[in-house]
């Protein structure tokens, strides 16, 4: 029951501070008299510059002491400030550029005459989302949910291209690709 219950909290507080702007802060109060899953849970918005506050009552008992489930939800609403106040929803998203990829070369397949066998035009880019710190976690985190297909195990978004015949036009054909799956965020 206690997981259910975790849960059940987890996305009710989450719907309620995905409504609320992040400077909102809460504060929850429970009526300890009650057993957990039938007491109503009380969301405040208080003072912007206090801190998250749990607090419990009980209107039979002197009894004053935090639940173990209320600590949890004030741990979970801790990281939901955290996040809410680290997050920039209105920087714009820095460009990808060269000086942030490795690029290799390989030789490509498919047609070509004599000129395949010579020339490496196949460009693979990678992009380390892990140790980009000049984006912000929630960039990060988005761009590793989104193209996790294209994700390598050291953390590498890794895209290819064989377009054109030549390396400049498949070098910019795959950050052309990077910059799109960057926009979709």
């Amino acid at each position: 029951m206690a997981s259910t219950t975790t849960r059940m909290l987890k996305g009710i507080l989450l719907l309620h501070l995905s409504s609320t702007p992040p400077s909102s802060l809460l504060r929850i109060t429970r009526d300890l008299s009650r057993p957990f899953f039938l007491s109503s849970l009380q969301l405040q918005r208080s003072h912007p510059a206090t801190a998250i506050r749990c607090a419990s009552s009980a209107s039979d008992s002197g009894n004053n002491k935090v639940s173990s489930r209320l600590s949890q939800v004030h741990e979970l609403l801790q990281e939901a400030e955290h996040r809410s106040l680290s997050a920039d929803y209105n920087a714009p998203i820095p460009k990808i550029t060269l000086d942030h990829v490795t690029v290799s070369f390989a030789r490509s397949g498919g047609p070509g005459g004599q000129n395949v066998n010579k020339v490496n035009t196949k460009v693979d880019m990678r992009f380390n989302v892990g140790k980009a710190h000049w984006l912000s976690e929630r960039v990060r985190e988005k761009i590793m949910q989104m193209e996790k297909n294209r994700m390598n195990k050291d953390g590498e978004l890794v895209i290819s291209s064989t377009k054109t015949r030549t390396q400049k036009g498949n070098i910019e054909d795959a950050l052309a690709k990077l910059q799109v799956s960057k926009s979709k965020i």
